[in-house]
């Protein structure tokens, strides 16, 4: 890309989140303070969980954060760069996969934000919370009525500041009764124009598949994409929850660069120590809670700490020769991802983005356009709409299974346009990309340990496309990307298929998918609620981790079953639910 040479010299440093004088820089500032939680992970929930806690200002809160600062970080803050943001990267934690049998054997890259606001740094911006079905199926498996749509619905009003688009813009759709105004992180639709932006729109209208808005619970159909950004740049927990208004509270203090190793019991038994570290081979320290310890390290590391801290599956702690704590065979395992293909087409354009992409001029005036306004192609990402889509009831693939998705309202399918491909086009043409997912897969992976270092990174499988359902769901979603692009809209504009040939057999379509699967960054699922007494699961419906005092969980990692839906929502939504019965817990 021509980014880094044509465009970085015009920044202009701007500082978003920090106030340094309220960040804890090395262990010595942290003698003689005591917390009453201490939140492991300054992530997308980590960072809600802070914030409201905080609100109170007798609760004193810290944050131990393994990345660094967020802040005046070009390929965070620029919400077109998010996909420069991962991989390979400082601010992520560059983990690898396992061989994916799925992705013919293939080991791939799985990106995760090592920085202050975890994922939602780094992520692709989309805001999109899922079905009611999707909620509703969480609480029937938790056994508790407040994680159904209903009842979380003050929780998105709570954490969502949405910006409806300008009066005057007729085309963009949405619903204000499902919105909030007044919550925390800000939520737009996109405000640059593309080209592709009627094509999509017309194509759906024609074929009665239009959604006026798809995080009303009802996604089904294809409609505008909702994003995490904020005049023009990027919204992530750590812009809006530790905004200055809320970093500068004395009661909140968030530590960087901080490895958390082991969460240890207190004299009382309960797991309220956090012993960390600030380099590979550095010295240990503890620090404890007086409350409470709340893991929010993610899919991937708050299952790592459990493992490390010897709670987690006794045999195979055992092998490792990791002393046993707590006896908890469901810790890592329920790995859940949505596998993704991109696909691609020449199409009759020269207004594309691949132009921005491969050309230093270009790359330079648009940048120069964000810089001065804030508007203009880099202020969205690099999706404008998508649709998500349900298998037909009689399709063979659903038959003699149980249906992977939540229910009616749910999609088995989700489709993701761009007018160009990102990162690396091919030197000349103009192209239309189409990524299709699978968004209620029935793959499931696990994550473990291969070491008692916790700076060595966990053996990562998640599986994807790793059952013959999910394979054949992958290929229904490549057809209906091909089926879409047929509708009338789409006349004299594509010109012919790119990447693969629109004529190509199942069996060509399913070789495509093993060779160019990839992940869409949505691990959950690794330290899953269940019922409380059930014989599975790692936290109780409150987010306690069974079995134990003083620990509870909030990310994604609890998510008992994985939204159709990119999951940034959902976490920010479990996140603020996640809070309020934390303080139903102390009184606070």
């Amino acid at each position: 890309m021509t980014w880094s040479t044509a465009s970085y010299a015009l920044l202009l440093l701007f500082n978003l989140t920090l106030c340094s004088a309220v960040f804890v820089e090395n262990v010595s500032q942290l003698n003689g303070l005591k917390f009453d939680f201490i939140v492991v992970g300054g992530g997308t929930a980590g960072n809600v969980i802070a914030n409201r806690l905080t609100e109170n200002p007798s609760v004193s809160v810290l944050v131990l954060e393994a990345g660094g600062s967020n802040a005046d970080v070009l390929n965070i803050i620029v919400p077109f760069f998010n996909v420069k943001a991962t991989p390979n990267t400082a601010q992520d934690w560059n983990f690898t996969t396992t061989p994916q049998v799925g992705l013919g054997n293939r080991a791939i890259a799985y990106p995760r934000g090592f920085v202050l606001g975890g994922s939602s740094s780094v992520n692709s911006m989309a805001y999109t919370r899922g079905s009611k079905d999707d909620y509703d199926r969480w609480a029937k498996v938790a056994g508790d009525s407040g994680w159904s749509w209903d009842n979380v619905i003050p929780y998105i009003r709570r954490n969502e500041r949405f910006t409806p688009p300008p009066a005057a813009n007729t085309t963009q759709t949405y619903d204000p009764a499902a919105h909030s105004l007044t919550g925390i992180n800000s939520v737009r639709l996109p405000t640059f124009g593309r080209a592709t932006d009627a094509l999509v729109l017309n194509a759906a209208a024609s074929l009665g598949q239009l959604n006026k808005d798809m995080n009303s619970g009802t996604p089904l159909g294809f409609g505008w994409i909702q994003q995490t950004v904020k005049n023009g740049s990027r919204s992530s927990s750590a812009t809006s929850y530790l905004a200055p208004q809320f970093i500068g509270r004395p009661n909140l203090h968030v530590m960087l660069n901080t490895r958390v190793t082991r969460i240890l019991k207190n004299g009382s038994g309960a797991l309220q120590t956090v012993e960390f570290a600030q380099k590979a081979g550095g010295a240990r320290f503890q620090i404890t809670a007086s409350k409470e310890v709340i893991l929010s390290a993610g899919s991937i590391g708050t299952p790592s700490i459990l493992l490390h801290s010897g709670i987690g599956d006794a045999t195979e702690l055992s092998q490792l020769g990791i002393p046993l704590v707590h006896n908890l065979p469901s810790v890592g395992k329920n790995l859940t991802d949505h596998p993704i293909v991109r696909v691609s087409w020449f199409v009759n354009s020269n207004t594309t983005f691949d132009d921005a992409e491969r050309n230093a001029t270009v790359a330079a005036e648009v940048f120069a356009q964000w810089n001065t306004t804030r508007t203009g192609l880099l202020s969205d990402s690099t999706s404008s709409q998508i649709g998500w889509l349900r298998l037909p009831e009689s399709s063979p693939i659903l038959r003699g299974v149980t249906d992977p998705s939540s229910g009616p309202l749910s999609p088995h399918i989700e489709l993701i346009f761009a007018d160009g491909i990102s990162v690396s086009p091919p030197p000349t043409g103009h192209y239309l990309t189409i990524s299709a997912a699978v968004v209620s897969p029935t793959s499931r992976g696990s994550l473990a340990l291969n070491s008692t270092d916790p700076f060595a990174q966990p053996v990562i499988n998640p599986n994807l496309l790793g059952s013959p359902v999910d394979v054949a769901i992958q290929r229904a979603a490549i057809r209906s990307a091909q089926n879409f692009i047929k509708a009338p809209a789409w006349a004299g504009y594509i010109l012919a298929p790119f990447s693969l040939n629109d004529t190509a057999s199942d069996e060509e379509v399913d070789a495509f998918s093993q060779t160019h699967a990839s992940t869409l960054d949505h691990p959950v699922g690794t330290a899953a609620m269940s019922a409380r007494g059930a014989d599975y699961g790692v936290v109780d419906p409150d987010l306690i981790v069974k079995g134990l005092r003083g620990l509870r969980i909030v990310d994604a990692s609890v998510f008992p079953f994985i939204p159709a839906a990119h999951t940034q929502a959902a976490t920010y939504i479990v996140a603020e639910r996640g809070a309020d019965l934390i303080k139903a817990s102390f009184g606070i």
